[in-house]
């Protein structure tokens, strides 16, 4: 039954919200274990090297799944006091297609975030054991030596370097076959997610010897937490590169020669950004009216950025809250449940709360 699959869309980080289904559906685990030909052909908006890939690793996809949650959540937490908070995925997930098919930064930094998702879901799994084509990394045997002296590989070392040439080779199918601006700008921003995973590879070791000295030490390789990597394209969001495309075609220019050209590290776009303030189905923009505010902030999430000078609205609500916490030997903390009253704002709706759109 494929009629939870909603309709194509031609962006990656669309075919992975729409396509993949839930990690706890038994028609995905029966669908891997069964025929894996009728489940990825049934797949909508893969191209043929994504079908491909599909049949050959059907198991991997149950991993693509974990990705899409991982990267879903970063994004929301990286843009929850923005105007535009990445949940259009949840409340209305057309509207996400709208913000990609823009060139803006926003559209940069999905591309990224999603694709460093596929890397990490996928080099989890080869070090879990849950995917026969990899396992953990194979050049990490023997001895080496690092600042700290000599150490010998144990354990088992994150894959990273299959996880990126499997994200690679998935995420990147759709743009390849195109060569406009905007496939040249999702590749570069593929490509600078995937980076931003490898950067945070650390190497971490376990000490041999009497009392635990380390006259001996077994290291290997693992991934830092994902809000790593979400942090770092958070920053490279914010510093996010304007360009143009070469009179060849071929690649970018900065917009501005002003800025320094980006490196593969940095994120790129065409467009630039909408304010977000009002509901518009052209821009993938739910707008901010109903949004919670901070009254005492003078950032992003300020209700006079956030309302857009709208105004907000103030409501008294109660909620419990653990208080007067004492520690006690050894070794507990004990606090009391109390009642507090606080003051929550949320932005006003415009005079007209339609949807704004202009076809």
């Amino acid at each position: 039954n494929m009629n939870f699959l909603p309709g194509i869309w031609w962006s990656l980080p669309l075919i992975l919200v729409w396509a993949t289904p839930p990690v706890t559906s038994s028609w995905w685990y029966m669908g891997a274990v069964g025929s894996s030909r009728v489940m990825c052909d049934n797949v909508p908006g893969l191209v043929s090297r994504q079908r491909q890939l599909c049949r050959r690793h059907p198991e991997a996809m149950l991993s693509i799944g974990r990705g899409v949650a991982a990267w879903t959540a970063e994004c929301q937490h990286q843009f929850r006091r923005h105007r535009w908070d990445c949940n259009a995925l949840e409340r209305g997930q057309r509207l996400l297609g709208r913000v990609l098919l823009r060139s803006s930064r926003e559209s940069a930094f999905v591309h990224a975030i999603s694709s460093a998702g596929v890397v990490f879901a996928i080099t989890r799994a080869c070090s879990q054991g849950e995917l026969k084509s990899c396992s953990c990394d194979p050049k990490k045997k023997g001895s080496a030596k690092d600042s700290k002296g000599h150490f010998d590989w144990g354990g088992c070392s994150d894959n990273i370097d299959y996880g990126i040439k499997f994200a690679r080779a998935f995420v990147d199918a759709k743009e390849r076959k195109g060569k406009d601006a905007r496939a040249l700008m999702n590749l570069h921003n593929n490509r600078a997610g995937r980076k931003a995973v490898k950067r945070f590879l650390k190497q971490e070791c376990k000490c041999h010897g009497v009392s635990g000295s380390c006259t001996l030490r077994t290291c290997w390789l693992a991934m830092a937490d994902f809000r790593k990597t979400g942090d770092y394209l958070w920053k490279k969001y914010n510093g996010a590169i304007q360009v143009v495309m070469n009179q060849d075609g071929t690649g970018f220019t900065v917009a501005n020669k002003k800025f320094k050209k980006p490196t593969k590290n940095d994120l790129v776009y065409f467009e630039s950004s909408p304010d977000y303030c009002i509901r518009d189905r052209d821009v993938g923009s739910l707008g901010t009216a109903g949004r919670v505010c901070n009254q005492t902030s003078r950032g992003m999430d300020s209700c006079e950025v956030m309302c857009c000078g709208r105004g907000y609205d103030t409501s008294r609500v109660s909620r419990m809250t653990k208080c007067e916490c004492k520690f006690h030997w050894c070794c507990a903390v004990r606090c009391q449940d109390c009642l507090e009253v606080v003051d929550i704002h949320t932005c006003k709706a415009p005079k007209s709360a339609a949807w704004v759109s202009r076809t």
